[in-house]
């Protein structure tokens, strides 16, 4: 009989990481002593060396806590794996917490369970010449702060460097989801293709703009292509047409990337100058962070320019020509949305890297969504049939989706099966929505369904 399968995390994958430091510290400790290292110690040190190798390699477990699988960023270095695995060490596998603790002190350092540059130094036997190497992976720059997986409170060569939280859970084998930068808030919308009706060219748009993304190394990199940023993204089109569900899609395919959306109402500012305070916490926030920024209504910051007529309305032009500015140099996706894209300033598009047009859905792609947004366990009658649900109103795929709600809350309080008076209901609901008068023309066939003591045409 086949003994059951055991998902090992990523921590468990990288013991040999753990044992390789262990056996380093120890050595130290002989050293400091005057004591020879024994030839077995060496041998084993070899050994685990060459299962430390193969942990870093191209396809080893630290892709899976960097997250750079099916992807062309370049390979941490082996100096900053050393300080990957030696800041995260002492949260899984205690006995290196304390012989770091006795190492620092011993050495009139810092008593920390986290180690330090210099530290790291000496159980790497880096002599002054090499030292740098260090310095380098700790840098701004290197991947582990980059990526926000180490954090320096301090700077000096005996102070700790200390595992960020994206790293541990990593390690973990967790979903974590760092905290929204300041002026955004998470969308907790996890869509696929599959949840996606849009024509085919605009899903390739989509599949371009992963592009920019997944590529960048290459291009700029290796290649030497221009660095532009972002990349940003235009979505534009009526509500209702799948701009966040687009949104959505892309994070995901990013590697389950968090999604947030910017309140541009708590980050512009009527007091001159605290815009841009703002705009400069967010996106420093946001720095070297695996997420994608979606900024909604961008017609509303990005229109056509008036003249400027008063001191407010140069301070605006200077607002915005600051939000462009950060947006570009930002290393990270961002998506503006728009549903008047008429309004945009046709300099500022240019400066876009993709600019996708979501067209309200057309008879087929309206009943692939009422297909799959009426609930799919859902008991209904024969006459719900999402073709012929199509033709009777031309709904966006967001007022499918609260229509389809609908008629499945009115069902499941009458206790019966979805019905066509309870879609001719839910379609009226959607269509009132907006203040005006519906006539029930409106429903197309729908409408003989529709309760007599709704209001007529």
């Amino acid at each position: 009989m086949n003994a059951p399968r055991v998902d090992l995390s990523p921590a468990a994958l990288l013991e040999p990481e753990w044992e390789r430091l262990l056996l380093l510290a120890y050595c130290l400790m002989q050293t400091r002593q005057g004591h020879a290292l024994a030839d077995e110690d060496l041998q084993q040190l070899a050994r685990l060396k060459t299962l430390v190798d193969t942990l870093r390699a191209p396809d080893g477990a630290w892709t899976q806590v960097l997250g750079n699988a099916g992807t062309d960023a370049p390979a941490a270095s082996g100096p900053e794996f050393d300080v990957l695995a030696a800041v995260a060490a002492p949260e899984f596998e205690p006995r290196l917490g304390g012989a770091f603790q006795q190492l620092q002190t011993n050495a009139g350092g810092n008593a920390s369970p986290y180690p330090s540059r210099a530290l790291l130094q000496e159980l790497l036997a880096l002599d002054a010449g090499r030292a740098h190497l260090l310095s380098d992976a700790l840098a701004p720059q290197g991947l582990p702060r980059r990526q926000r997986l180490v954090r320096i409170e301090q700077e000096g060569a005996y102070q700790p460097l200390l595992p960020e939280p994206a790293l541990l859970a990593r390690l973990a084998g967790r979903d974590w989801t760092p905290p929204p930068p300041p002026g955004a808030e998470l969308v907790p919308l996890q869509a696929g293709w599959d949840d996606l009706v849009l024509p085919p060219d605009r899903r390739a748009m989509l599949h371009e703009y992963l592009l920019w993304v997944r590529h960048r190394a290459t291009v700029v990199d290796r290649w030497g292509g221009a660095s532009v940023g972002g990349p940003v993204a235009l979505f534009s089109g009526p509500s209702g047409t799948g701009k966040t569900l687009a949104a959505s899609v892309v994070a995901n395919c990013l590697g389950h990337w968090p999604l947030y959306r910017v309140d541009l109402g708590r980050v512009v500012s009527k007091y001159v100058g605290e815009t841009e305070e703002n705009l400069n916490r967010l996106f420093e926030a946001a720095h070297g962070r695996p997420m994608v920024l979606q900024f909604d209504e961008a017609d509303a910051l990005f229109a056509k320019r008036g003249e400027v007529k008063e001191a407010r309305d140069r301070y605006a032009n200077m607002e915005v020509s600051h939000l462009l500015s950060r947006i570009e140099t930002h290393q990270g996706p961002c998506i503006l949305t728009t549903n008047l894209r008429r309004q945009l300033d046709s300099a500022f598009t240019r400066r876009l890297q993709v600019v996708i047009e979501f067209p309200r859905p057309d008879i087929t792609a309206r009943a692939a969504l009422w297909q799959r947004l009426l609930p799919p366990r859902a008991p209904r009658e024969p006459g719900v049939d999402p073709a012929w649900l199509a033709e009777c109103a031309a709904l966006t795929g967001g007022q499918i989706r609260n229509a389809a709600l609908h008629a499945a809350y009115l069902a499941a309080g009458a206790d019966t099966p979805i019905g066509l008076p309870h879609v001719a209901l839910g379609v009226w609901r959607e269509l009132s929505k907006d203040g005006r008068e519906v006539a029930r023309t409106e429903l197309g066939a729908l409408a003989p369904y529709l309760p007599e003591e709704m209001a007529r045409a």
